[in-house]
């Protein structure tokens, strides 16, 4: 998704998703760390004629489904962290 949103404001959706009491942890910033975090999409546009279909808060309900459904088994199998195994073709 190419519109930008705070790391902050990431993580408080991904709390409200996941309906759980986690705090978020403040830490210092690395000096080199950027001030804009907006993804560039426009070469997958130029080269694959590619944009993104799914609006972030679908995305990440449908990835929050998609790992919770999993059992524990498959949810710490080493394989499983090849993602490219676990697309639908």
């Amino acid at each position: 998704n190419p519109n930008e949103i705070s790391i902050l404001d990431f993580a408080k959706e991904i709390i409200k998703l996941t309906k759980t009491s986690q705090k978020v942890i403040f830490k210092d910033l690395p000096t080199d760390d950027p001030l804009q975090r907006q993804p560039d999409i426009s070469l997958a546009k130029k080269l694959l004629d590619w944009e993104p279909k799914v609006e972030r808060a679908e995305g990440m309900q449908k990835t929050f489904n998609y790992f919770k459904n999993l059992s524990r088994d498959e949810l710490y199998k080493k394989d499983h962290k090849d993602f490219a195994s676990h697309i639908k073709k």
